[in-house]
Order: structure tokens, then C-alpha cells, then sequence
């Protein structure tokens, strides 16, 4: 096991991991104690959940309200379509600049850089189901695959070996290290933004605080939770079409919730399809604002669901429609 600093040490050395995500890695804990939850480290989670409680003082407005969906949109899409179908498994190809461009955005959500997302997610792909798998609920239990798990040191360290085709790029690389710049830019963006709304635009009816609270924390929280529910609710709730080697289902509500993302089984079947609502009726709404940048030319090769895919494995032909809800 490696050697611990003592516990003055640790707690500085993890303050400083929180405005650089690459201090001191040399020194995380390994071993069981790594898969503690690291107490110092869920402090700014905490602390924007108790956040959210303000809007009864800064109150709500409809530009507020308008705000906070457009921002959940916004970063829902970046982490959906950019994050995983992109970084993640590559299923479609964008310039450089794009790709930088919805890597900020991303980076906005608070989920940390791409490159630590990614790296992540192909870790669990590639042991879905397994003890390996960081944040599986069927191992682990819920609250560990909703949230737990990247609350731990065991997994703070971006798995670089998965990723070594993202860091090659320096500007991905500083969006992973210094994973605190954008979404503080964006608070005191939405915090600026609404002091000069107060003042220039009275009859909107908002103002810094709030616009603070309803854009970044309501905001940020919601999309925290939808996003989180695809590890834990999605292997544990919904139906499965394909016998796939993990406990992935297919749930309609959080896919409406997440833009696409809850058709998991679908996804787990063949990560390689930019679309994972693999039929019509499956609202994919990722996949469609992704061919929607395909016909502007921003976005290309989005890789399609290949001929025989979606028969492949059915278990409704192999055993009877196996639908769970546990």
C-alpha cells in the first residue's frame, strides 16, 4: 500500500486537488481505503445541494426559470451527445474546434473534463457488471453507482491508459486538470448576467442571486441527478430487449430525461451507434440535434445501427420478453 502523508498533509493536499485535479496524485490512497468516500472531497457537492434551498430567499422569475431549462438543455446535450457518444466511444467525427468547443460546455455541467469522463466510462464498459466495474449498482449497491463512486479517491485519477487518443490534445488535458475554471466562469457569468438584467432590463424581474441560484445551482443539481440515474437506475429498472452481458435496461422516462441515454440496453448491445434509440418510437433527442450539426456540416460520419443489430441477440425471440422492474 502506499505510504500516507499524515492527516494535515492530506487534507491540504486535497484542497489544492480541488483547482488541480493533477496535484499529488502520486500520494491517493490505494487499497480499501481508497473506496472510501473522501469526506473533504464531497464537500462542494454537499454544498450545492444545500444551495438549492436559497431560492426561497432569491425567490424565481420567468427569465430565471428560462435560464436554468436552457442551461440543463445545453449541458444535457454536451454530456450526452459530446462526453459519451462522443469522447467516450467516438461514434460520430467533428473538427478540432468543435470538439473544444462542446468540451467546455461539457465541462460546465460540473462532471469534470472529458478526458476523465470518457476514460471512466470505457473502464466500465469494458467490466460492466464485474467487481470492477466502479459504479455498478448490482456490485455495489445504489447510492455507490448513483454517486458514490466518484466521490472516492479510488476513482479521482483520470485512467489515462484508456484515453490515450484525447491526450494528445493540451487543451483537453487543461480542461481535466483545472476542471474548476468553467463552471466558476459560468457563476459568475450568470451572477453578472443578472445584475445587469436588474438594472437594464427591470421588467424581467431578476437579478444576480438569482439568476445564480436558478441557472447554476438548480440547474446544475437537476442535471447531476439525471445524468447519475443512467449508471444506478438504468441496471436496476426498465425493460431488456438484448442479452447482453451486464443488467443494462431500457427505460423510457429517463430517457426522455436524458435525451436519449435511457435506452442502455439498446446502448450496451452496440456502444458503437451514435443513436441509441435503435427504433423509431424511441425518443433519441441527442441523436437528432447530432444529425441536425451532420446537415450543418459540424458534425460527420455518424456511425449507424448496422444491418441485423437490432435482431441480434433479441430476447423476446430467444425466451419470451424478459421485462424487469425491480
Amino acid at each position: 500500500m502506499t505510504h500516507q502523508p499524515p492527516p494535515l498533509k492530506r487534507w491540504l493536499i486535497a484542497l489544492v486537488r480541488w483547482f488541480d485535479a493533477e496535484a499529488a496524485t502520486d500520494q491517493l490512497a490505494t487499497g480499501d481505503s481508497a473506496r472510501k468516500i473522501d469526506g473533504l472531497r464531497t464537500l462542494p457537492f454537499v454544498l450545492i445541494h444545500i444551495a438549492c434551498f436559497s431560492v426561497i430567499w432569491v425567490g424565481w422569475s420567468p427569465t430565471a426559470v428560462a435560464v436554468a431549462i436552457a442551461l440543463y438543455v445545453l449541458r444535457m446535450f454536451a454530456i450526452t451527445g459530446f462526453y459519451h457518444r462522443y469522447f467516450s466511444h467516438r461514434t460520430f467525427h467533428t473538427s478540432r474546434p468543435v470538439q473544444f468547443i462542446f468540451a467546455v460546455i461539457g465541462a460546465a455541467a460540473v462532471q469534470r473534463g472529458p478526458i476523465w469522463w470518457s476514460a471512466h466510462h470505457r473502464h466500465h464498459h469494458a467490466h460492466a457488471e464485474d467487481e470492477d466495474d466502479v459504479h455498478s449498482p448490482v456490485r455495489h449497491g445504489f447510492v455507490w453507482s448513483h454517486m458514490g463512486w466518484f466521490l472516492s479517491q479510488a476513482n479521482f485519477a483520470t485512467r489515462s491508459t484508456l484515453v490515450k487518443d484525447w491526450m494528445r490534445f493540451p487543451e483537453l488535458r487543461f480542461l481535466d486538470r483545472f476542471d474548476i475554471v468553467v463552471p466558476t466562469l459560468l457563476a459568475f457569468g450568470l451572477y453578472g448576467l443578472g445584475y445587469s438584467l436588474e438594472h437594464l432590463a427591470p421588467g424581467l424581474g431578476t437579478n444576480g442571486p438569482q439568476l445564480l441560484v436558478w441557472g447554476f445551482v438548480l440547474s446544475t443539481v437537476a442535471l447531476y441527478h439525471a445524468t447519475f440515474t443512467i449508471n444506478s437506475l438504468c441496471h436496476v429498472w426498465g425493460n431488456r430487449r438484448y442479452n447482453t452481458r451486464d443488467d443494462s435496461r431500457n427505460n423510457v422516462w429517463l430517457a426522455i430525461l436524458t435525451f436519449g441515454e435511457g435506452w442502455h440496453n439498446n446502448h450496451h448491445h452496440y456502444p458503437r451507434s451514435a443513436r441509441q434509440g435503435f427504433f423509431w418510437w424511441e425518443v433519441d433527442l441527442t441523436y437528432y440535434l447530432l444529425k441536425l450539426l451532420s446537415w450543418l456540416g459540424i458534425v460527420w460520419d455518424l456511425q449507424p445501427i448496422p444491418t441485423g443489430i437490432r435482431s441480434f441477440r433479441r430476447l423476446d425471440k430467444m425466451a419470451g420478453n424478459q421485462s424487469v422492474r425491480d
